[in-house]
């Protein structure tokens, strides 16, 4: 496969603060419609690659590729409208306003929320809110007002907030973090749903629900790629047991 063919391909990307190399010569590929989980011990890295690929932060060096398309000098929103969403560990819902308007909101449109909040809900918006809400199993939770749900319903919502914006690549920082068993269960069945026309990045500590829903895992270590594969592969790969999955 040419590295054209890959949704995302990172290559050589470099970060450094006050000399420190946080993210170092990194390079990473990942297909359409992948699940893709990136693990590693604190520090290692990873929310700092997220930062990197939304345009969060900015790269010393290096190239981030969406379809084929440069992102590295792109402002934020732009990597928004080209198809990329992010989603952050803690929920960032309007709790105030119910499950419908949350999804309401996030409808591409004016990109300002004043524009949004005063916009007049068509067919069309209702339509793709009760899709997204049946989706993250919050359909028939639509007039519930957004702080009345569970924490587990919370981080739903917010994953439905982003897919009304249709990304092509979501990428996921901790999102079972705080969870029950149940909202656990749920939200891999939900992972697995998403990643059906779209590739899907989760940053995870939970070693079980990683090896539930990765199609493949990257391990990270002081800014780099340390092993890549099957979960299967990287927990018997030596260098892995010795910097991580030992300790």
């Amino acid at each position: 496969m040419s590295n054209t063919d890959f949704v995302l391909a990172v290559e050589d990307l470099t970060v450094s603060f006050d000399g420190f190399k946080a993210i170092d010569a990194l390079t990473l590929y990942v297909d359409r419609g992948e699940l893709r989980v990136i693990i590693g011990p604190n520090g290692a890295g990873k929310t700092t690659l997220l930062d990197l690929i939304c345009g969060k932060t900015r790269a010393s060096a290096g190239s981030i590729k969406f379809k084929n398309v440069e992102m590295t000098k792109l402002q934020e929103h732009k990597i928004v409208r080209a198809g990329i969403g992010r989603k952050f560990q803690t929920p960032s819902i309007y709790e105030n306003l119910s499950v419908f308007k949350n999804l309401e909101v996030s409808f591409p449109r004016g990109r300002s929320v004043f524009g949004a909040l005063g916009f007049r809900c068509t067919d069309e918006v209702r339509e793709r809110v009760q899709s997204v809400a049946d989706e993250i199993g919050l359909g028939d939770a639509l007039d519930v007002e957004a702080g009345l749900l569970s924490h587990g319903q919370k981080q739903w919502l917010e994953i439905g907030m982003l897919l009304m914006q249709e990304p092509e690549l979501l990428m996921l920082d901790e999102p079972i973090a705080g969870m029950s068993v149940r909202e656990r269960e749920l939200t891999a069945e939900l992972l697995a749903r998403i990643c059906k026309g779209r590739s899907v990045i989760v940053i995870e500590h939970d070693m079980d629900f990683v090896k539930r829903i990765a199609h493949k895992v990257t391990v990270m270590h002081q800014g780099k790629i340390l092993a890549e594969g099957s979960m299967d592969k990287v927990q018997n790969d030596p260098k892995v047991i010795d910097v991580y999955l030992g300790h």
